[in-house]
Protein backbone atom coordinates (compact mmCIF):
# COMPACT_ATOMS: atom_id res chain seq x y z
CA UNK A 1 0.00 0.00 0.00
CA UNK A 2 1.62 3.43 -1.14
CA UNK A 3 0.24 6.34 0.81
CA UNK A 4 0.68 9.75 -0.86
CA UNK A 5 0.83 12.88 1.25
CA UNK A 6 1.40 16.38 -0.18
CA UNK A 7 0.81 19.70 0.92
CA UNK A 8 2.50 22.94 1.45
CA UNK A 9 5.13 24.30 3.61
CA UNK A 10 3.73 23.68 7.76
CA UNK A 11 0.52 22.17 6.53
CA UNK A 12 1.54 18.97 9.31
CA UNK A 13 1.27 16.59 6.47
CA UNK A 14 4.81 15.60 7.92
CA UNK A 15 3.02 14.97 10.76
CA UNK A 16 -0.09 13.05 9.08
CA UNK A 17 2.77 11.04 7.44
CA UNK A 18 4.39 9.73 9.82
CA UNK A 19 1.24 8.83 12.35
CA UNK A 20 0.08 7.06 9.35
CA UNK A 21 3.44 5.20 8.72
CA UNK A 22 3.59 4.02 12.46
CA UNK A 23 -0.08 3.06 12.41
CA UNK A 24 0.29 1.08 9.55
CA UNK A 25 3.90 -0.55 10.26
CA UNK A 26 5.35 1.15 6.81
CA UNK A 27 8.53 3.01 6.13
CA UNK A 28 8.19 6.78 6.14
CA UNK A 29 10.02 9.59 4.03
CA UNK A 30 10.06 13.13 4.43
CA UNK A 31 10.81 13.82 0.49
CA UNK A 32 10.97 17.60 1.82
CA UNK A 33 14.45 16.77 3.13
CA UNK A 34 15.70 15.40 0.66
CA UNK A 35 15.88 19.10 -0.92
CA UNK A 36 16.50 20.53 2.82
CA UNK A 37 19.55 18.40 2.13
CA UNK A 38 20.63 19.62 -1.17
CA UNK A 39 19.58 23.37 -0.43
CA UNK A 40 22.10 22.60 2.97
CA UNK A 41 24.87 21.82 0.85
CA UNK A 42 24.31 24.69 -1.37
CA UNK A 43 24.27 26.70 1.14
CA UNK A 44 27.46 25.37 2.87
CA UNK A 45 29.37 24.99 0.23
CA UNK A 46 28.57 28.94 -0.61
CA UNK A 47 27.51 28.16 -4.07
CA UNK A 48 25.20 30.11 -6.46
CA UNK A 49 21.72 29.04 -6.89
CA UNK A 50 21.96 29.79 -10.73
CA UNK A 51 24.45 27.22 -10.70
CA UNK A 52 22.53 24.07 -12.31
CA UNK A 53 25.00 22.04 -13.32
CA UNK A 54 26.64 22.13 -9.57
CA UNK A 55 23.15 22.19 -7.78
CA UNK A 56 21.96 18.78 -10.01
CA UNK A 57 25.02 16.97 -9.21
CA UNK A 58 24.89 17.30 -5.15
CA UNK A 59 21.48 15.81 -5.80
CA UNK A 60 22.62 12.96 -7.54
CA UNK A 61 25.21 12.24 -5.09
CA UNK A 62 22.07 12.21 -2.20
CA UNK A 63 21.73 9.61 -0.11
CA UNK A 64 18.76 9.02 2.44
CA UNK A 65 20.44 7.18 4.90
CA UNK A 66 21.54 9.70 7.45
CA UNK A 67 19.48 12.32 6.80
CA UNK A 68 19.86 14.86 10.32
CA UNK A 69 15.66 15.45 9.81
CA UNK A 70 16.32 17.87 12.74
CA UNK A 71 19.38 20.11 11.45
CA UNK A 72 17.35 20.55 9.00
CA UNK A 73 14.52 21.98 9.76
CA UNK A 74 15.96 25.41 10.15
CA UNK A 75 14.10 28.94 8.29
CA UNK A 76 17.59 29.29 6.01
CA UNK A 77 17.35 25.60 5.34
CA UNK A 78 13.76 25.19 4.07
CA UNK A 79 14.00 28.49 1.86
CA UNK A 80 17.29 26.49 0.17
CA UNK A 81 15.32 23.59 0.15
CA UNK A 82 12.08 25.53 -1.95
CA UNK A 83 14.81 27.63 -4.26
CA UNK A 84 16.10 24.22 -5.48
CA UNK A 85 13.08 22.22 -5.82
CA UNK A 86 12.29 24.91 -8.80
CA UNK A 87 15.45 23.60 -10.87
CA UNK A 88 13.79 20.82 -12.89
CA UNK A 89 17.47 18.88 -13.06
CA UNK A 90 17.66 18.80 -9.17
CA UNK A 91 13.35 17.38 -9.50
CA UNK A 92 15.01 14.44 -12.11
CA UNK A 93 18.06 13.56 -9.91
CA UNK A 94 15.42 12.71 -7.32
CA UNK A 95 12.75 11.15 -9.08
CA UNK A 96 13.97 7.71 -9.42
CA UNK A 97 15.56 7.58 -5.92
CA UNK A 98 11.96 8.62 -4.29
CA UNK A 99 9.77 5.93 -6.39
CA UNK A 100 12.22 2.95 -5.40
CA UNK A 101 11.31 4.12 -2.10
CA UNK A 102 7.51 4.07 -2.70
CA UNK A 103 8.25 0.75 -4.94
CA UNK A 104 9.20 -1.32 -2.13
CA UNK A 105 7.67 -4.59 -1.24
CA UNK A 106 4.66 -3.39 1.29
CA UNK A 107 4.15 -0.18 -0.28
CA UNK A 108 5.25 2.63 1.97
CA UNK A 109 4.38 6.61 3.32
CA UNK A 110 5.66 9.67 1.56
CA UNK A 111 5.08 13.03 1.91
CA UNK A 112 5.89 16.08 -0.03
CA UNK A 113 4.81 18.41 -2.79
CA UNK A 114 4.26 15.93 -5.74
CA UNK A 115 3.84 12.78 -4.60
CA UNK A 116 0.59 12.00 -5.77
CA UNK A 117 1.13 13.60 -8.81
CA UNK A 118 4.51 12.66 -10.20
CA UNK A 119 6.45 10.39 -7.64
CA UNK A 120 3.56 7.73 -7.18
CA UNK A 121 0.80 8.76 -9.26
CA UNK A 122 -0.51 4.78 -8.46
CA UNK A 123 -1.04 5.59 -5.06
CA UNK A 124 -3.52 3.85 -3.41
CA UNK A 125 -4.19 6.52 -1.01
CA UNK A 126 -3.77 10.28 -2.26
CA UNK A 127 -4.35 13.44 0.55
CA UNK A 128 -3.72 16.22 0.32
CA UNK A 129 -3.44 18.29 3.35
CA UNK A 130 -3.43 22.28 3.82
CA UNK A 131 -4.69 25.46 6.11
CA UNK A 132 -4.79 28.64 5.60
CA UNK A 133 -0.93 30.64 5.14
CA UNK A 134 -1.87 32.58 8.79
CA UNK A 135 -1.99 29.09 10.47
CA UNK A 136 1.04 27.96 8.96
CA UNK A 137 2.92 30.63 9.87
CA UNK A 138 1.80 30.48 13.17
CA UNK A 139 2.65 26.77 13.42
CA UNK A 140 6.29 27.74 11.79
CA UNK A 141 6.19 30.37 13.79
CA UNK A 142 6.31 28.34 16.90
CA UNK A 143 8.39 25.56 15.58
CA UNK A 144 11.56 28.08 15.18
CA UNK A 145 10.86 29.94 18.08
CA UNK A 146 11.18 27.39 20.26
CA UNK A 147 14.83 26.40 18.67
CA UNK A 148 15.70 30.04 19.34
CA UNK A 149 15.45 31.39 15.82
CA UNK A 150 15.53 35.15 15.30
CA UNK A 151 12.20 34.97 13.28
CA UNK A 152 9.06 37.32 13.91
CA UNK A 153 5.37 36.43 13.32
CA UNK A 154 5.14 38.48 10.14
CA UNK A 155 8.74 37.39 8.54
CA UNK A 156 7.41 33.78 9.16
CA UNK A 157 3.88 34.37 7.17
CA UNK A 158 6.08 36.49 4.51
CA UNK A 159 8.31 33.54 4.10
CA UNK A 160 4.97 30.71 3.78
CA UNK A 161 3.23 32.91 0.83
CA UNK A 162 6.83 33.31 -1.07
CA UNK A 163 7.33 29.76 -1.06
CA UNK A 164 3.44 28.56 -1.22
CA UNK A 165 4.30 31.28 -4.66
CA UNK A 166 7.36 29.80 -5.55
CA UNK A 167 6.26 26.27 -5.16
CA UNK A 168 2.96 26.62 -7.04
CA UNK A 169 4.26 28.34 -10.00
CA UNK A 170 7.37 26.28 -10.92
CA UNK A 171 7.27 24.80 -14.49
CA UNK A 172 8.79 21.38 -12.74
CA UNK A 173 6.39 19.51 -11.00
CA UNK A 174 4.16 22.51 -9.36
CA UNK A 175 2.28 21.97 -6.20
CA UNK A 176 -0.90 21.19 -6.99
CA UNK A 177 -4.05 18.78 -5.48
CA UNK A 178 -4.30 15.51 -7.35
CA UNK A 179 -7.44 14.93 -8.81
CA UNK A 180 -8.06 11.80 -6.84
CA UNK A 181 -6.66 13.43 -4.11
CA UNK A 182 -8.87 13.84 -0.47
CA UNK A 183 -8.24 16.98 1.21
CA UNK A 184 -7.99 17.65 4.67
CA UNK A 185 -7.77 21.46 5.84
CA UNK A 186 -6.76 21.46 9.23
CA UNK A 187 -6.79 25.22 9.76
CA UNK A 188 -9.29 24.45 12.41
CA UNK A 189 -8.37 21.04 13.38
CA UNK A 190 -5.60 19.75 15.78
CA UNK A 191 -3.52 17.24 15.42
CA UNK A 192 -5.10 13.92 16.61
CA UNK A 193 -8.24 15.50 14.64
CA UNK A 194 -6.56 15.42 11.57
CA UNK A 195 -4.84 12.37 11.91
CA UNK A 196 -8.02 10.25 12.78
CA UNK A 197 -9.08 11.96 9.78
CA UNK A 198 -6.38 10.63 7.82
CA UNK A 199 -7.11 7.37 9.11
CA UNK A 200 -10.86 7.34 8.32
CA UNK A 201 -9.82 8.25 4.63
CA UNK A 202 -7.33 5.39 4.78
CA UNK A 203 -9.75 3.08 5.59
CA UNK A 204 -12.41 3.97 3.17
CA UNK A 205 -9.82 3.87 0.24
CA UNK A 206 -8.46 0.59 0.76
CA UNK A 207 -10.38 -0.85 3.93
CA UNK A 208 -7.50 -0.43 6.19
CA UNK A 209 -7.90 -0.27 9.80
Amino acid sequence: MIIAIDGPAASGKGTVARALAAHFRLPHLDTGLLYRAVGAEVLARGLDFSDVPAVARLAASLEVAGLDAEALRTGPVGEAASRVAAIPEVRQALIELQRSFAGQPGGAVLDGRDIGTVIAPEAEVKIFVTATPEARAARRYAELSARGEDVTPQSVLDDIIKRDQRDSSRSAAPLIQAADAVLIDNTALDKAASIARALEIVARRTGAV
